[in-house]
């Protein structure tokens, strides 16, 4: 089968990868004329996915993997093509579809009879139906579910184990009519392997979920529940702290309990998922008040972290303090959405003098986003770790120099290591 993958990102391009280790003909294409040539070369461009940079030059050399910057005549020889365009989103998460109208436009001027076409990007219930499904008809003059199949699955893997998530999760499809679904299914069981797994209901592969309405909720479902516990773990975590109780020994012995699955609570809530999608759904619900209170309540915790921080310290006004982490989790060197940037504004707001400090940041790329560089070791009036980096799990007092207070908004460090300054953790007393 010869399969068009449009962006080769961090998601697309392992896609990519994978289809091809298949068996199949992949042709990747993407805007990125830098990012065409190094995947032509065998080269990953963004290095950090685990086994890409292998796997990838196994399937260049073999010639089962090419990019071009022409989607149109990529879409014009293949069977199905794969569409997993970033949806650009502002400050709300209100989406801005402009770089997928643009590649709907060349996806639907290549399209034949008989391809499937299939959206992996999250978006709003009916998207694909109601904006995707007309523009491609007008560009190619074929009707959507007679002439070309057209469905949504949604991708549900994480940037750095792409691989092991495309085998772990369900693969959901839902198309715009029976045999376009049916298309659908029948694609990725030719793209994709799956792992066993004793705790789902069916068997782990490919699941049917009927109408692309249906695959487009199923995403913005599982990704709102996440944004919600999150909410709910936080707001347990303010009170405890009023309470002189530790959260997170409670949400232990609750989730001891099975029908109770309570996340853990923390600063901030990034990524280029859980905070947004939630406004994807609100778009469709604006009844959803459980989702939107919780979007607020997630939104409002790095400035909770501040309020500590300005407690211990008196006042904030002219005070060095260092955020540590850019990241919006540990480990990944992504900073969408990051808590970084409200905390960073919080504190500024507040007078503090404001430094930020990440490992996988160069401090070039740390300037370039509009902060100035903190060295680990140099004087500091107060500090707010913000990401979970594993380096930061090995931090003690004496890294701080005159600090009076570290806020530990991701429960990573040892208390023990900091004795002499007063350690506040999110959700537990503060002596």
């Amino acid at each position: 089968m010869k399969i068009s993958l449009v962006a080769l990102g961090k998601i697309g391009l392992p896609l990519a990868v994978q289809f091809a280790m298949k068996g199949h003909h992949v042709i990747g294409c993407d805007v990125n004329q830098k990012t065409v040539d190094l995947v032509n070369q065998g080269i990953e461009p963004f290095p950090g996915e685990a086994h890409l940079g292998e796997y990838l030059k196994q399937v260049v050399s073999s010639g089962h993997l090419t990019a071009t910057t022409d989607t149109t005549n990529a879409v014009s020889q293949s069977d199905a093509v794969v569409v997993v365009v970033p949806l650009f989103v502002d400050k709300d998460g209100v989406p801005d579809f402009g770089w997928m109208d643009d590649a709907t436009k060349k996806i639907g001027a290549g399209l034949k009879k008989g391809t499937l076409v299939s959206y992996e990007t999250t978006l709003p219930v009916g998207t694909t139906r109601n904006r995707f499904a007309p523009a491609l008809e007008k560009e190619s003059g074929l009707e959507a579910g007679t002439d070309f199949n057209l469905v949504f699955s949604p991708e549900r893997v994480l940037t750095g184990r792409v691989f092991a998530d495309l085998r772990k999760y369900p693969k959901l499809v839902g198309g715009i009519n029976e045999t376009s679904t049916k298309a659908g299914i029948d694609f990725y069981n030719a793209v994709l392997d799956f792992d066993k797994r004793e705790d789902l209901q069916q068997p782990n592969g490919v699941w049917d979920l009927l109408t692309c309405e249906a695959s487009e909720m199923a995403k913005l479902a599982e990704t709102t529940y996440r944004d919600v516990n999150i909410a709910l773990a936080n707001q347990f975590a303010k009170f405890a702290e009023t309470a002189n109780i530790d959260i997170a020994k409670v949400i232990s012995a609750s989730n001891s309990q099975p029908y109770s699955h309570i996340h853990q609570p923390g600063i901030a809530v990034g990524g280029h998922c859980i905070p947004i999608y939630p406004r994807f759904y609100l778009w469709n619900d604006p009844e959803a008040t459980v989702v939107r209170a919780a979007r607020e309540a997630n939104a409002g915790m790095p400035e909770h972290a501040v309020s500590i921080l300005n407690t211990e310290l008196g006042n904030l006004a002219g005070k060095k303090v260092a955020v540590l982490g850019i990241s919006y989790r540990g480990g990944v060197k992504e900073s969408a959405f990051s808590g970084v940037f409200p905390t960073v504004t919080a504190l500024k707001s507040a007078g503090a003098n404001v430094f930020v400090h990440d490992p996988m940041y160069t401090d070039d790329e740390i300037k370039a986003l509009g902060f100035e560089v903190y060295k680990i070791g140099s004087q500091i009036d107060g500090v707010i770790l913000q990401a979970d980096h594993a380096e930061y799990k090995k931090l003690s007092a004496k890294d701080f120099p005159d600090a009076k207070c570290v806020v530990d908004g991701r429960r990573a460090l040892d208390k023990a290591n900091f004795g002499g300054i007063s350690l506040r953790v999110i959700g537990a007393p503060a002596h």
